[in-house]
């Protein structure tokens, strides 16, 4: 019965690690792509963002579109976890992408109307 125990707070210990890591890579992701087009400081807001979430940014990829308004953005980030019943701290890594697409002739119109 303990056994049971210990194997069910150590997957649930795991999965909350990693929603948290999907969480920091999401909102750095989204924080890096909506830089795109007024800074090129996108990738330290991701880092910034990493940070405030609890994990560190291991890698951020922004990609411009021809016009420099739009893009994509790829970030990895690492989450520190202790789970002692696998002998202490864990790296758990998660990635996410975001853009910020261009705005075409119909969207400016909807946009003032």
């Amino acid at each position: 019965m303990v056994l049971i125990g210990v194997v069910a707070s150590l997957r649930t210990s795991a999965v909350l690690a990693r929603h948290r890591a999907e969480s920091a890579a999401d909102f750095a992701a989204l924080a890096a792509a909506g830089r795109i087009g007024r800074s090129d400081d996108g990738c330290a807001v991701a880092g910034s963002i990493a940070a405030a979430n609890g994990a560190h940014l291991v890698r951020c990829r922004t990609v411009l579109a021809a016009d420099g308004r739009s893009g994509t953005v790829d970030v990895v980030v690492s989450l520190a976890v202790h789970l002692p019943e696998l002998g202490g701290g864990q790296q758990v890594t998660a990635s996410a992408r975001a853009g910020r697409m261009p705005v075409g002739p119909a969207d400016r119109v909807a946009q003032r109307g």
